[in-house]
């Protein structure tokens, strides 16, 4: 479906905005004033009793050259890793997964926005971006994205401006109601505000 870019980028400032709203609304604090604030999870021991793998993901560009080629990024993000018996996967930020309070990316995935366009070479970048995500690491050709060792598999991340994140293919599909390795609703600590 073709749609013309002043309206291309209406839909997407449009969906920009009821994310941040949905964020802003969301926010309101989850305990009764007066009454503790939820104790901390241990992400990695929650992503594993949901079923996922827990592992510590780097942030490479240079990925579709010979990995002896790849350049690593300084940090680390914990990531969690469901895979069903179909082999498809999602992957998540542990922080993102184990939030109480609403991120913006678990808002996205909830919110299941119908894509507007394309991507550059693949449509799930172009969804993340659409969401007001961010995927890209180094220029954009050469192949940047997350992997927990050079040389393994590369993931494209769509990371949103509080640092939450779920796998790009992952969101996409799940806007049309396709579930890969697991549905992110059965496992989030922040519920389906929708």
């Amino acid at each position: 479906m073709h749609i013309a870019l002043p309206l291309r980028r209406a839909l997407a400032a449009s969906t920009i905005s009821a994310l941040g709203l949905a964020l802003a609304t969301a926010a309101a604090p989850a305990h009764a004033a007066g009454a503790a604030p939820a104790a901390k999870v241990d992400a990695a021991a929650y992503c594993t009793s949901t079923g996922g793998v827990p592992s510590k993901m780097f942030a490479y560009s240079g990925m579709n050259n010979d990995p002896k080629l790849w350049v690593r990024y300084g940090g680390e993000v914990a990531a969690c890793t469901y895979t069903a018996a179909d082999t498809s996967s999602i992957t998540i930020w542990q922080a993102t997964l184990a939030s109480p309070a609403p991120t913006m990316a678990a808002l996205a995935y909830y919110a299941q926005v119908p894509q507007t366009g394309g991507g550059p070479g693949n449509p799930a970048p172009g969804y993340c971006n659409q969401l007001g995500g961010a995927w890209m690491i180094g220029n954009g050709l050469d192949g940047g994205g997350w992997s927990t060792k050079r040389g393994g598999t590369a993931i494209s991340m769509c990371v949103f401006a509080d640092g939450s994140a779920i796998d790009d293919w992952g969101l996409l599909y799940h806007a049309y109601s396709i579930t890969r390795g697991i549905d992110l609703a059965t496992v989030l600590k922040f519920a389906n505000p929708y």
